[in-house]
């Protein structure tokens, strides 16, 4: 892999390479698409870490995606700079894309990179895992539900991953639509993967395995994509390879932003008071930037009167030490995150000069992640996800349906019609394409009107 050929503009569903024409180059019609997409609108409706409330202001997956993507922008254009004006060797057209075309595949791949989460936060993810496990030895049609898939197949189902579904969610041809779904390019979709390699081989020991990126079903789509953007094959396991360039830019935005984000998101609904957040993020700043950039903010901020207009400043301080110094490390690191020997993350290596960093992500986990509003909304996700499973499931693996199957089944979209030519399994993620798609609000209504709560008036 080098910085040339680790670029692909072909698309997905298409055989030809694309030519830009017009205005737009492709990769920001890569940004567009998504922009205009259902997946990426529904994500409006779901949960990024507290409840959506009615009246008070917090960030749902959608407004976190947006602004997620505009400091991946930023990342991407400061890196993509300096890889067209100091890396030898490239042509013009190379020169083009870093200089200009970078920044908007970052840009799109963060805007992509939470398509495939389900409703209720990260819970929703657990819940379907969950599931999966606790119904493991539930008979159906005569054997066990694990046994209607194979080993790889039932890793995939017990260890659900928001990740691999944005890829299947992006790229898969459902019922009724176009190949290759919404046609990205390589590139973009290269860029969102932070766990190349299978369900079977994550590892905790390395950060390129501690999840996994795609499922069986999207193998084929996994092997396109790293063929065409040249990613390394990863020796030690049979389906696995070291991350792209262009991911640590991807998830360094999400890193940050949930990070700082979360924090006033906090402050926004009383769980942190202005004090607590000050100190976090100025300690952030005085130990990357240095003490006397840390005063002169303290001091400026002082001035601020307004609780909600300070944190927002110190917020977008933050932001930028952390994207200025994230660039930093990406460059000083370009060799060895090409080559595949990178094996940290640019937020990790930054937290090892910056503590305050590791406490705000504990004070998180203390005061945030398990705040009373979040734990709510984790259990009811739990209990909403699990039931609709349980009512499709045991459904679509059945041969001979009774009238209340052939009801359920009506409730399925065209898109993710079930015939019986398909595997089990196929069905299986049919099922999980249609749940883990649904916003909070239409998942918790859906719950209520088939277990009798509330009775439609249709």
């Amino acid at each position: 892999m080098n910085w040339q050929n680790c670029i692909s503009d072909q698309r997905t569903g298409s055989s030809s390479k694309m030519v830009d024409v017009g205005y737009r180059h492709n990769y920001q019609r890569d940004f567009d698409r998504l922009i205009f997409s259902s997946a990426f609108r529904r994500l409006q409706g779901k949960t990024q870490v507290f409840p959506l409330p009615g009246n008070t202001f917090v960030h749902n997956r959608l407004t976190h995606s947006l602004e997620t993507s505009s400091v991946g922008r930023s990342l991407g254009e400061i890196v993509g700079n300096h890889i067209s004006n100091n890396v030898a060797g490239l042509d013009n057209r190379d020169k083009e894309f870093y200089k200009y075309q970078l920044k908007s595949v970052i840009a799109a791949a963060c805007l992509a990179h939470d398509v495939g989460n389900p409703a209720f936060g990260h819970s929703g993810e657990a819940a379907i895992s969950n599931y999966f496990e606790k119904f493991a030895d539930e008979i159906i049609e005569g054997k066990k539900l694990k046994d209607h898939c194979t080993l790889e197949e039932w890793q995939d189902l017990i260890n659900f991953e928001g990740n691999a579904n944005a890829i299947r969610i992006l790229s898969r041809q459902y019922a009724g639509k176009s190949a290759g779904g919404l046609r990205l390019t390589y590139t973009t979709l290269a860029s969102l993967l932070k766990y190349p390699c299978a369900s079977n081989e994550t590892s905790r020991m390395y950060k390129h395995r501690k999840k996994y990126g795609f499922f069986r079903s999207d193998q084929k789509i996994f092997e396109e994509i790293a063929a065409n953007t040249n990613m390394i094959k990863d020796d030690n396991a049979e389906q696995c390879y070291f991350r792209h360039p262009f991911v640590y830019l991807t998830e360094a935005a999400d890193d940050i932003c949930y990070m700082v984000i979360d924090m006033e998101d906090a402050h926004r609904i009383n769980i942190l008071d202005r004090v607590q957040v000050e100190n976090a993020l100025l300690s952030i700043i005085c130990e990357v930037k240095g003490e006397d950039e840390g005063a002169n903010l303290r001091e400026y901020c002082g001035k601020i009167g307004d609780d909600n207009e300070a944190v927002s400043f110190l917020r977008a301080m933050t932001i930028n030490t952390l994207v200025n110094r994230g660039a930093e490390i990406f460059i000083a690191n370009m060799d060895d995150i090409l080559a595949g020997k990178f094996t940290s993350t640019l937020i990790d290596v930054i937290s090892d000069d910056c503590p305050s960093l590791n406490k705000v992500i504990q004070l998180s986990i203390d005061k945030i992640y398990n705040h009373e509003s979040v734990v709510e909304i984790e259990i009811a996700g739990y209990n909403v996800m699990s039931e609709l499973l349980q009512m499709y499931i045991p459904t679509v693996l059945k041969s001979n349906r009774g009238t209340y199957e052939k009801k359920v089944l009506r409730l399925m979209p065209n898109q993710y019609k079930i015939d019986n030519t398909q595997s089990s399994y196929e069905k299986i993620m049919l099922v999980i394409d249609h749940i883990s798609g649904m916003t909070d609000g239409y998942a918790t209504e859906l719950y209520r009107k088939v277990k009798g709560i509330e009775i439609s008036q249709h």
